[in-house]
């Protein structure tokens, strides 16, 4: 590429660059800080609730979220059709960073925590609950706009 060819570029390329800048999820688009929410813990506990209110996500925002587990008893957490309508980025567990395809259920047979960060992708009506139980003190009802 000659030098002249690659000078004269450049001033066609600032607009463009001055756009991406200006958008509202940034240069990282759907992984940028500005596009990320934390959303409040879950707690696997015998007779405590999941969480202290619904979840209401939009599709498109990158949610974080902790899961506690408090080795009162193995509990776990299953949602398939939950884990179905996100994009998993990562989990992460004891500092370890696991990147799945997907993802049905998980179980805490000690104490311990994981977080779990995804896109909410498929707008609907979801929820997570522990497997066996059918009372609302164990599931977490979820939607996604």
């Amino acid at each position: 590429m000659n030098q002249f060819f690659r000078w004269s570029i450049v001033p066609l390329l600032l607009p463009t660059l001055a756009m991406a800048d200006s958008h509202a999820t940034g240069l990282a688009g759907l992984f940028s800080g500005s596009n990320k929410v934390d959303l409040p813990p879950i707690t696997l506990s015998a007779g405590t609730p999941l969480s202290a209110e619904p979840w209401v996500l939009k599709s498109g925002t990158y949610y974080e979220f902790e899961i506690q587990g408090d080795g009162s008893q193995e509990l776990g957490l299953t949602g398939p059709e939950f884990f179905r309508a996100i994009w998993i980025d990562e989990i992460v567990v004891e500092g370890l960073e696991i990147r799945p395809l997907g993802l049905d259920s998980i179980e805490f047979d000690e104490a311990g925590e994981m977080e779990i960060g995804f896109i909410a992708i498929k707008p609907g009506r979801y929820n997570l609950h522990v497997p066996g139980t059918t009372g609302a003190l164990h599931r977490l009802e979820i939607t996604i706009e």
